[in-house]
Protein backbone atom coordinates (compact mmCIF):
# COMPACT_ATOMS: atom_id res chain seq x y z
CA UNK A 1 0.00 0.00 0.00
CA UNK A 2 1.62 3.50 -0.75
CA UNK A 3 0.39 6.15 1.09
CA UNK A 4 1.49 9.91 0.77
CA UNK A 5 2.69 11.37 4.48
CA UNK A 6 4.56 13.68 6.36
CA UNK A 7 7.29 11.91 8.20
CA UNK A 8 8.37 15.10 10.72
CA UNK A 9 6.01 16.45 13.11
CA UNK A 10 3.63 20.19 12.04
CA UNK A 11 3.55 22.31 14.90
CA UNK A 12 -0.51 22.65 16.19
CA UNK A 13 -2.14 24.77 18.80
CA UNK A 14 -3.07 22.14 20.89
CA UNK A 15 -3.00 18.60 20.85
CA UNK A 16 -6.14 16.80 19.70
CA UNK A 17 -7.15 14.25 22.32
CA UNK A 18 -8.79 12.09 19.42
CA UNK A 19 -6.11 11.77 16.86
CA UNK A 20 -6.58 9.29 14.30
CA UNK A 21 -3.19 7.44 14.02
CA UNK A 22 -1.91 9.18 16.60
CA UNK A 23 -0.49 6.31 18.70
CA UNK A 24 1.96 7.69 21.55
CA UNK A 25 -0.38 10.62 21.36
CA UNK A 26 2.64 13.35 20.69
CA UNK A 27 0.58 15.30 18.28
CA UNK A 28 1.52 13.61 15.07
CA UNK A 29 1.10 10.52 12.94
CA UNK A 30 4.53 9.10 11.44
CA UNK A 31 5.32 6.52 8.94
CA UNK A 32 5.71 3.89 11.64
CA UNK A 33 2.09 4.71 13.60
CA UNK A 34 0.94 4.54 10.09
CA UNK A 35 2.40 1.11 9.23
CA UNK A 36 1.24 -0.53 12.62
CA UNK A 37 -2.21 1.06 11.64
CA UNK A 38 -1.88 -0.82 8.41
CA UNK A 39 -1.32 -4.54 10.73
CA UNK A 40 -3.81 -3.97 12.32
CA UNK A 41 -6.32 -3.66 9.61
CA UNK A 42 -4.43 -6.98 8.12
CA UNK A 43 -4.97 -8.60 11.43
CA UNK A 44 -1.54 -9.47 12.38
CA UNK A 45 -1.48 -6.83 15.59
CA UNK A 46 -4.24 -6.30 17.48
CA UNK A 47 -6.36 -3.10 17.73
CA UNK A 48 -4.37 -2.49 21.56
CA UNK A 49 -0.88 -1.66 19.54
CA UNK A 50 -3.07 1.55 18.88
CA UNK A 51 -5.98 2.17 20.16
CA UNK A 52 -5.55 5.97 18.29
CA UNK A 53 -7.09 3.64 15.09
CA UNK A 54 -10.01 2.30 17.17
CA UNK A 55 -12.73 4.87 15.42
CA UNK A 56 -14.44 2.83 13.64
CA UNK A 57 -16.01 1.26 17.59
CA UNK A 58 -15.33 -2.21 16.47
CA UNK A 59 -11.78 -3.40 17.46
CA UNK A 60 -11.34 -2.81 13.20
CA UNK A 61 -9.18 -0.33 10.94
CA UNK A 62 -10.83 0.69 7.98
CA UNK A 63 -9.87 2.07 4.78
CA UNK A 64 -11.58 5.03 5.91
CA UNK A 65 -10.04 5.30 8.97
CA UNK A 66 -6.07 4.97 7.29
CA UNK A 67 -7.29 7.63 5.19
CA UNK A 68 -8.37 9.73 8.31
CA UNK A 69 -4.48 8.72 9.31
CA UNK A 70 -3.29 9.74 6.42
CA UNK A 71 -4.69 13.36 6.18
CA UNK A 72 -3.46 13.53 9.78
CA UNK A 73 -0.04 12.68 8.98
CA UNK A 74 -0.44 15.12 6.08
CA UNK A 75 -2.19 18.21 7.51
CA UNK A 76 -1.44 17.66 11.79
CA UNK A 77 -3.23 16.74 14.32
CA UNK A 78 -4.84 20.16 14.88
CA UNK A 79 -7.53 21.37 16.86
CA UNK A 80 -8.84 25.06 17.24
CA UNK A 81 -7.19 27.50 19.02
CA UNK A 82 -8.11 27.72 22.76
CA UNK A 83 -7.38 31.89 23.02
CA UNK A 84 -9.39 34.07 20.71
CA UNK A 85 -6.96 36.48 18.82
CA UNK A 86 -8.17 39.93 20.25
CA UNK A 87 -7.46 43.68 18.23
CA UNK A 88 -4.92 43.70 16.11
CA UNK A 89 -3.11 39.97 17.23
CA UNK A 90 -2.03 38.20 13.93
CA UNK A 91 -2.89 34.73 14.03
CA UNK A 92 0.55 32.38 13.47
CA UNK A 93 0.22 30.72 10.21
CA UNK A 94 0.46 27.10 10.20
CA UNK A 95 3.42 26.08 8.96
CA UNK A 96 2.86 23.65 5.30
CA UNK A 97 5.12 21.04 5.42
CA UNK A 98 5.65 18.89 1.84
CA UNK A 99 4.50 15.67 1.92
CA UNK A 100 6.96 12.60 1.15
CA UNK A 101 5.81 9.23 -0.08
CA UNK A 102 6.01 5.64 2.13
CA UNK A 103 8.81 3.94 0.44
CA UNK A 104 7.56 1.08 -1.11
CA UNK A 105 9.27 -2.14 -0.10
CA UNK A 106 11.49 -2.34 -2.95
CA UNK A 107 12.67 1.03 -2.11
CA UNK A 108 14.18 0.44 0.83
CA UNK A 109 18.00 0.45 0.94
CA UNK A 110 19.80 -2.45 -0.28
CA UNK A 111 17.12 -3.87 -2.44
CA UNK A 112 18.11 -5.34 -5.37
CA UNK A 113 15.18 -4.38 -8.06
CA UNK A 114 14.77 -6.07 -11.08
CA UNK A 115 13.15 -3.22 -13.45
CA UNK A 116 12.58 -2.78 -17.47
CA UNK A 117 15.89 -0.86 -17.82
CA UNK A 118 17.94 -3.56 -15.77
CA UNK A 119 19.24 -3.98 -12.27
CA UNK A 120 19.33 -1.40 -10.29
CA UNK A 121 20.62 -1.73 -6.64
CA UNK A 122 18.60 1.04 -3.76
CA UNK A 123 22.34 2.53 -2.39
CA UNK A 124 22.28 2.55 1.03
CA UNK A 125 21.94 -0.92 2.28
CA UNK A 126 23.93 -2.44 5.11
CA UNK A 127 27.55 -3.31 4.66
CA UNK A 128 28.74 -6.79 4.70
CA UNK A 129 25.63 -8.70 3.81
CA UNK A 130 25.35 -11.30 1.05
CA UNK A 131 25.26 -10.19 -2.59
CA UNK A 132 21.90 -10.71 -3.78
CA UNK A 133 23.23 -10.55 -7.47
CA UNK A 134 22.92 -13.92 -8.57
CA UNK A 135 19.51 -14.19 -8.80
CA UNK A 136 17.86 -13.89 -11.59
CA UNK A 137 14.00 -12.59 -10.76
CA UNK A 138 10.81 -11.27 -12.66
CA UNK A 139 11.12 -7.95 -14.53
CA UNK A 140 8.96 -6.03 -11.80
CA UNK A 141 10.41 -7.77 -8.73
CA UNK A 142 13.01 -7.06 -5.49
CA UNK A 143 14.95 -9.35 -3.26
CA UNK A 144 16.36 -8.11 0.28
CA UNK A 145 18.40 -9.68 1.94
CA UNK A 146 16.86 -10.06 5.80
CA UNK A 147 18.67 -11.99 8.42
CA UNK A 148 21.15 -15.42 8.66
CA UNK A 149 20.28 -17.75 10.72
CA UNK A 150 22.00 -21.21 10.69
CA UNK A 151 20.16 -23.93 9.07
CA UNK A 152 16.79 -22.11 8.40
CA UNK A 153 14.29 -25.33 8.24
CA UNK A 154 10.89 -23.74 8.94
CA UNK A 155 9.51 -20.54 8.45
CA UNK A 156 6.32 -19.07 9.85
CA UNK A 157 4.82 -15.42 10.80
CA UNK A 158 3.63 -14.84 14.24
CA UNK A 159 0.07 -12.84 14.68
CA UNK A 160 2.33 -9.40 15.66
CA UNK A 161 3.94 -10.15 12.13
CA UNK A 162 7.50 -11.20 13.68
CA UNK A 163 8.73 -14.25 11.54
CA UNK A 164 9.49 -17.27 13.80
CA UNK A 165 12.24 -19.87 12.63
CA UNK A 166 12.83 -23.29 13.04
CA UNK A 167 16.69 -23.92 13.29
CA UNK A 168 16.81 -27.93 14.02
CA UNK A 169 20.56 -29.65 14.44
CA UNK A 170 19.57 -33.24 14.12
CA UNK A 171 20.51 -34.59 10.59
CA UNK A 172 17.99 -35.06 8.14
CA UNK A 173 17.26 -35.08 4.07
CA UNK A 174 19.95 -32.25 2.96
CA UNK A 175 21.58 -31.15 5.70
CA UNK A 176 22.30 -27.68 6.41
CA UNK A 177 25.12 -26.41 8.84
CA UNK A 178 24.97 -24.01 12.02
CA UNK A 179 21.37 -25.07 13.54
CA UNK A 180 20.90 -23.20 16.92
CA UNK A 181 18.64 -26.52 18.16
CA UNK A 182 15.68 -23.88 18.83
CA UNK A 183 12.90 -21.89 17.17
CA UNK A 184 14.31 -18.19 16.75
CA UNK A 185 12.50 -14.71 16.88
CA UNK A 186 13.63 -12.18 13.91
CA UNK A 187 11.58 -9.12 14.96
CA UNK A 188 12.00 -6.07 12.18
CA UNK A 189 10.79 -3.20 14.53
CA UNK A 190 12.50 -0.40 12.83
CA UNK A 191 11.02 -1.22 9.22
CA UNK A 192 13.87 -0.77 7.20
CA UNK A 193 13.09 -4.62 5.54
CA UNK A 194 16.11 -6.17 7.55
CA UNK A 195 16.11 -8.48 10.92
CA UNK A 196 16.79 -6.19 14.24
CA UNK A 197 18.07 -9.33 16.37
CA UNK A 198 17.86 -12.89 16.67
CA UNK A 199 15.61 -13.72 19.92
CA UNK A 200 15.41 -17.73 21.06
CA UNK A 201 11.84 -18.26 21.29
CA UNK A 202 12.13 -21.94 22.48
CA UNK A 203 15.90 -23.72 23.05
CA UNK A 204 17.02 -27.03 23.23
CA UNK A 205 14.85 -28.66 20.77
CA UNK A 206 17.61 -30.27 18.29
CA UNK A 207 14.77 -32.30 16.53
CA UNK A 208 12.45 -29.23 15.71
CA UNK A 209 10.38 -28.35 12.54
CA UNK A 210 7.22 -27.72 12.19
CA UNK A 211 5.76 -24.99 14.04
CA UNK A 212 2.53 -22.98 13.86
CA UNK A 213 0.09 -20.31 15.42
CA UNK A 214 -3.42 -21.56 15.88
CA UNK A 215 -6.41 -20.86 18.88
CA UNK A 216 -3.77 -18.66 21.30
CA UNK A 217 -1.49 -21.36 21.05
CA UNK A 218 1.97 -22.03 19.34
CA UNK A 219 2.35 -25.74 18.64
CA UNK A 220 5.70 -26.51 17.47
CA UNK A 221 7.51 -30.25 17.35
CA UNK A 222 10.19 -31.65 19.68
CA UNK A 223 11.08 -34.89 18.18
CA UNK A 224 8.20 -37.07 17.89
CA UNK A 225 6.05 -35.13 20.35
CA UNK A 226 3.79 -31.46 19.33
CA UNK A 227 3.97 -29.52 21.77
CA UNK A 228 2.26 -26.27 22.32
CA UNK A 229 2.16 -23.40 24.52
CA UNK A 230 0.06 -20.00 25.27
CA UNK A 231 0.75 -17.80 22.68
CA UNK A 232 -0.13 -13.54 22.66
CA UNK A 233 0.68 -11.31 19.81
CA UNK A 234 4.25 -9.56 20.53
CA UNK A 235 5.47 -12.66 22.78
CA UNK A 236 8.97 -13.21 21.82
CA UNK A 237 9.90 -15.47 24.60
CA UNK A 238 7.86 -19.04 25.55
CA UNK A 239 5.25 -16.94 28.44
CA UNK A 240 3.58 -20.28 29.47
CA UNK A 241 4.36 -24.35 30.38
CA UNK A 242 4.29 -26.50 27.21
CA UNK A 243 2.11 -29.28 27.04
CA UNK A 244 1.86 -32.40 24.62
CA UNK A 245 -0.47 -32.72 22.52
CA UNK A 246 0.50 -35.58 20.63
CA UNK A 247 3.40 -38.16 20.76
CA UNK A 248 3.47 -39.37 17.21
CA UNK A 249 5.02 -43.25 17.69
CA UNK A 250 3.37 -45.11 14.94
CA UNK A 251 6.14 -45.05 12.55
CA UNK A 252 9.55 -43.30 13.37
CA UNK A 253 12.03 -42.69 10.69
CA UNK A 254 15.46 -41.42 11.92
CA UNK A 255 16.45 -39.46 9.08
CA UNK A 256 12.55 -38.28 8.10
CA UNK A 257 11.88 -37.47 11.37
CA UNK A 258 10.20 -33.53 10.82
CA UNK A 259 7.03 -32.66 11.26
CA UNK A 260 5.12 -30.06 9.73
CA UNK A 261 2.10 -28.45 10.83
CA UNK A 262 -1.19 -26.36 10.01
CA UNK A 263 -4.35 -25.85 10.44
CA UNK A 264 -7.55 -26.41 7.57
CA UNK A 265 -10.29 -23.39 7.76
CA UNK A 266 -12.52 -26.02 9.92
CA UNK A 267 -9.95 -25.75 12.45
CA UNK A 268 -8.61 -29.81 11.65
CA UNK A 269 -4.71 -29.65 12.41
CA UNK A 270 -3.11 -31.93 10.07
CA UNK A 271 1.07 -32.89 10.60
CA UNK A 272 3.21 -35.29 8.54
CA UNK A 273 5.39 -38.35 9.46
CA UNK A 274 8.38 -39.80 7.77
CA UNK A 275 8.96 -43.26 6.35
CA UNK A 276 11.67 -44.45 4.92
CA UNK A 277 13.73 -45.33 1.72
CA UNK A 278 14.55 -48.76 2.82
CA UNK A 279 10.63 -50.06 3.80
CA UNK A 280 9.82 -53.46 2.06
CA UNK A 281 6.23 -53.44 0.37
CA UNK A 282 3.77 -54.86 2.80
CA UNK A 283 0.21 -56.02 0.15
CA UNK A 284 -1.42 -55.16 3.70
CA UNK A 285 0.05 -51.81 3.28
CA UNK A 286 0.25 -50.27 7.18
CA UNK A 287 0.63 -46.73 8.12
CA UNK A 288 4.06 -45.53 8.08
CA UNK A 289 4.83 -42.33 5.98
CA UNK A 290 1.92 -39.90 5.96
CA UNK A 291 -0.32 -37.24 7.26
CA UNK A 292 -2.31 -37.43 10.07
CA UNK A 293 -4.74 -35.01 12.54
CA UNK A 294 -4.64 -34.28 16.36
CA UNK A 295 -7.89 -34.79 16.96
CA UNK A 296 -7.26 -35.59 20.86
CA UNK A 297 -5.98 -39.18 20.28
CA UNK A 298 -2.14 -39.51 22.46
CA UNK A 299 -0.68 -40.35 18.61
CA UNK A 300 -3.30 -38.21 16.27
CA UNK A 301 -5.43 -40.28 13.86
CA UNK A 302 -3.65 -41.19 10.43
CA UNK A 303 -5.95 -40.06 7.25
CA UNK A 304 -3.48 -40.45 4.07
CA UNK A 305 -1.10 -42.78 3.48
CA UNK A 306 1.79 -44.03 1.11
CA UNK A 307 4.32 -41.48 1.68
CA UNK A 308 8.10 -41.58 1.83
CA UNK A 309 8.92 -38.33 2.88
CA UNK A 310 6.30 -35.83 3.69
CA UNK A 311 8.92 -32.86 4.63
CA UNK A 312 5.94 -30.45 4.13
CA UNK A 313 2.67 -29.38 4.17
CA UNK A 314 0.46 -26.23 3.82
CA UNK A 315 -2.96 -25.12 4.10
CA UNK A 316 -4.43 -22.54 1.88
CA UNK A 317 -7.47 -19.74 3.22
CA UNK A 318 -10.79 -19.76 1.62
CA UNK A 319 -11.07 -23.07 0.32
CA UNK A 320 -10.35 -25.14 3.23
CA UNK A 321 -7.76 -26.90 1.36
CA UNK A 322 -4.19 -28.64 2.50
CA UNK A 323 -1.58 -29.89 0.87
CA UNK A 324 1.56 -32.37 1.17
CA UNK A 325 5.07 -32.58 -0.53
CA UNK A 326 6.04 -35.67 -1.18
CA UNK A 327 10.23 -36.36 -1.74
CA UNK A 328 9.32 -40.44 -3.64
CA UNK A 329 11.74 -43.22 -3.72
CA UNK A 330 14.99 -41.57 -4.62
CA UNK A 331 17.15 -42.90 -7.79
CA UNK A 332 13.21 -44.03 -9.36
CA UNK A 333 13.09 -41.24 -12.24
CA UNK A 334 13.91 -44.08 -14.90
CA UNK A 335 11.23 -46.27 -13.24
CA UNK A 336 8.62 -43.73 -13.07
CA UNK A 337 9.02 -42.18 -9.75
CA UNK A 338 8.09 -38.54 -8.97
CA UNK A 339 8.12 -36.37 -6.37
CA UNK A 340 4.39 -34.70 -5.89
CA UNK A 341 2.78 -31.64 -4.41
CA UNK A 342 -0.88 -33.65 -3.41
CA UNK A 343 -4.07 -32.34 -1.87
CA UNK A 344 -4.42 -33.58 1.94
CA UNK A 345 -7.43 -36.08 1.96
CA UNK A 346 -9.09 -38.65 4.21
CA UNK A 347 -8.11 -42.41 2.94
CA UNK A 348 -5.68 -41.29 0.15
CA UNK A 349 -3.28 -44.05 -0.48
CA UNK A 350 0.23 -42.40 -2.73
CA UNK A 351 1.57 -45.69 -3.27
CA UNK A 352 5.32 -45.52 -1.34
CA UNK A 353 7.14 -48.08 -0.93
CA UNK A 354 5.13 -50.36 -3.60
CA UNK A 355 4.35 -48.01 -6.26
CA UNK A 356 5.45 -45.01 -7.96
CA UNK A 357 2.24 -43.55 -8.69
CA UNK A 358 -0.95 -45.48 -9.63
CA UNK A 359 -1.27 -48.51 -11.84
CA UNK A 360 2.54 -47.95 -12.19
CA UNK A 361 4.61 -50.51 -9.62
CA UNK A 362 8.29 -50.03 -8.70
CA UNK A 363 9.83 -52.58 -11.62
CA UNK A 364 11.55 -54.32 -8.65
CA UNK A 365 9.30 -54.95 -6.63
CA UNK A 366 8.29 -58.85 -6.55
CA UNK A 367 5.26 -59.82 -6.25
CA UNK A 368 4.56 -57.35 -8.71
CA UNK A 369 1.94 -55.26 -6.65
CA UNK A 370 -1.83 -54.26 -7.03
CA UNK A 371 -1.69 -50.46 -7.82
CA UNK A 372 -4.93 -49.63 -9.37
CA UNK A 373 -6.08 -47.96 -5.76
CA UNK A 374 -3.02 -45.19 -5.87
CA UNK A 375 -4.13 -42.03 -6.31
CA UNK A 376 -3.48 -40.16 -9.32
CA UNK A 377 -1.31 -37.11 -8.51
CA UNK A 378 -1.64 -33.80 -11.03
CA UNK A 379 1.44 -32.07 -9.91
CA UNK A 380 4.96 -34.06 -10.09
CA UNK A 381 8.48 -33.00 -10.33
CA UNK A 382 11.75 -34.80 -11.35
CA UNK A 383 13.07 -37.09 -8.71
CA UNK A 384 16.03 -35.52 -6.89
CA UNK A 385 14.70 -31.81 -7.38
CA UNK A 386 13.40 -32.26 -4.16
CA UNK A 387 10.38 -29.71 -3.41
CA UNK A 388 10.66 -28.38 0.09
CA UNK A 389 8.27 -26.39 1.29
CA UNK A 390 5.19 -24.30 -0.15
CA UNK A 391 2.82 -21.46 0.72
CA UNK A 392 -0.12 -19.57 -0.85
CA UNK A 393 0.16 -16.04 -2.50
CA UNK A 394 -2.94 -14.54 -1.70
CA UNK A 395 -3.74 -12.14 -4.56
CA UNK A 396 -1.42 -8.97 -3.60
CA UNK A 397 0.69 -9.71 -6.78
CA UNK A 398 0.55 -8.62 -9.88
CA UNK A 399 -0.31 -11.23 -13.16
CA UNK A 400 0.80 -13.71 -13.64
CA UNK A 401 2.68 -14.40 -10.56
CA UNK A 402 -0.85 -14.22 -8.38
CA UNK A 403 -2.44 -16.84 -6.82
CA UNK A 404 -0.14 -19.52 -7.19
CA UNK A 405 1.31 -21.44 -4.12
CA UNK A 406 5.27 -20.79 -4.52
CA UNK A 407 7.85 -24.16 -3.86
CA UNK A 408 11.35 -23.92 -3.58
CA UNK A 409 13.09 -26.79 -5.22
CA UNK A 410 16.76 -27.80 -2.78
CA UNK A 411 17.66 -29.31 -6.31
CA UNK A 412 20.07 -32.29 -6.21
CA UNK A 413 21.87 -33.78 -3.66
CA UNK A 414 25.71 -32.91 -4.43
CA UNK A 415 25.44 -30.82 -7.67
CA UNK A 416 22.35 -28.88 -6.66
CA UNK A 417 20.85 -28.99 -10.29
CA UNK A 418 17.24 -27.87 -10.31
CA UNK A 419 17.27 -25.53 -7.28
CA UNK A 420 15.01 -22.56 -7.39
CA UNK A 421 11.89 -21.30 -6.36
CA UNK A 422 8.56 -22.08 -8.74
CA UNK A 423 5.26 -21.37 -8.76
CA UNK A 424 1.82 -23.42 -9.40
CA UNK A 425 -1.27 -21.24 -10.61
CA UNK A 426 -4.28 -22.16 -8.87
CA UNK A 427 -7.83 -22.77 -10.15
CA UNK A 428 -9.73 -19.52 -9.10
CA UNK A 429 -13.06 -21.30 -8.16
CA UNK A 430 -12.24 -24.25 -6.28
CA UNK A 431 -8.59 -23.15 -5.13
CA UNK A 432 -6.91 -26.27 -6.35
CA UNK A 433 -3.73 -26.55 -7.51
CA UNK A 434 -3.73 -26.93 -11.88
CA UNK A 435 -2.19 -29.58 -12.82
CA UNK A 436 1.40 -29.09 -14.14
CA UNK A 437 4.86 -31.17 -14.47
CA UNK A 438 8.29 -31.14 -15.05
CA UNK A 439 9.34 -34.78 -15.04
CA UNK A 440 9.07 -34.97 -18.96
CA UNK A 441 11.73 -32.08 -19.56
CA UNK A 442 10.83 -28.42 -19.13
CA UNK A 443 7.92 -27.33 -17.18
CA UNK A 444 4.58 -27.97 -18.18
CA UNK A 445 0.60 -26.76 -17.33
CA UNK A 446 0.50 -24.60 -14.59
CA UNK A 447 3.82 -25.07 -13.23
CA UNK A 448 6.57 -21.54 -14.01
CA UNK A 449 10.03 -20.84 -12.63
CA UNK A 450 9.74 -17.40 -10.56
CA UNK A 451 13.52 -17.58 -9.53
CA UNK A 452 16.58 -18.93 -10.42
CA UNK A 453 20.15 -18.55 -9.80
CA UNK A 454 21.46 -21.02 -7.23
CA UNK A 455 22.22 -23.73 -10.25
CA UNK A 456 25.02 -22.08 -11.35
CA UNK A 457 27.75 -25.10 -10.86
CA UNK A 458 29.61 -23.35 -8.60
CA UNK A 459 27.33 -24.48 -5.26
CA UNK A 460 27.91 -20.44 -3.79
CA UNK A 461 24.66 -19.73 -3.11
CA UNK A 462 23.42 -22.19 -0.72
CA UNK A 463 19.45 -23.98 -1.65
CA UNK A 464 16.51 -22.54 -1.05
CA UNK A 465 14.52 -24.21 1.57
CA UNK A 466 11.69 -22.77 3.34
CA UNK A 467 9.18 -20.29 2.34
CA UNK A 468 6.07 -18.09 3.70
CA UNK A 469 4.16 -15.47 2.85
CA UNK A 470 4.42 -11.97 5.34
CA UNK A 471 0.85 -10.45 5.87
CA UNK A 472 1.93 -7.12 4.60
CA UNK A 473 2.58 -10.10 1.19
CA UNK A 474 6.33 -10.53 1.01
CA UNK A 475 7.57 -13.51 0.19
CA UNK A 476 10.32 -15.01 2.93
CA UNK A 477 12.36 -17.50 1.36
CA UNK A 478 15.23 -19.21 4.23
CA UNK A 479 18.63 -21.17 2.57
CA UNK A 480 19.56 -24.10 4.98
CA UNK A 481 22.96 -24.28 3.32
CA UNK A 482 23.91 -20.62 3.82
CA UNK A 483 21.23 -19.69 6.59
CA UNK A 484 20.79 -16.77 4.69
CA UNK A 485 16.94 -15.56 4.47
CA UNK A 486 15.40 -13.01 1.87
CA UNK A 487 12.60 -11.53 1.20
CA UNK A 488 10.87 -10.71 -2.20
CA UNK A 489 8.32 -8.23 -3.56
CA UNK A 490 6.83 -6.87 -6.39
CA UNK A 491 8.02 -3.07 -6.98
CA UNK A 492 4.85 -1.66 -6.30
CA UNK A 493 4.18 -3.15 -2.94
Amino acid sequence: MALLVAAVGIPSFGQSPTCVGDCDRDGMVTVAELVTGVDIALGTLPIDSCPAFGGDGDGQVSIDTLVKAVNNALNGCLVEATATPTGTETPTATPTVAPTAVPRFCDLPGSVQNTANGIVVVPGGAAGVPDLGFLNLPVGFCAHFFATLGNARQLRFAPGGELFVASPTTGTTGGGPGGKAAIVVLPDDDHDGMADTAETFLSGLPSTQGMMFANGYFYYQNATKIMRLPYAPGDRVASGSSEQVADITLYVSALHWPKALDVADDGTIYVSNGGDQTEVCNPAHPFHGGILKLDGAPGGTPVAKGFRNPISLRCSRGHNLCFAIELARDFTATQGGREKVVPIRQDDDWGFPCCATKDLPYPDIVPVPNCSTVTSESNSFVIGETPFDLDFESGRWPAPWSNRVYVPLHGEAGTWKGARLVGIALDPVTGELLPSSDINGGSSGALADFVTGWDDGTQRHGRPAAVAFAPDGRLFLGNDTTGDIIWIAPLDL
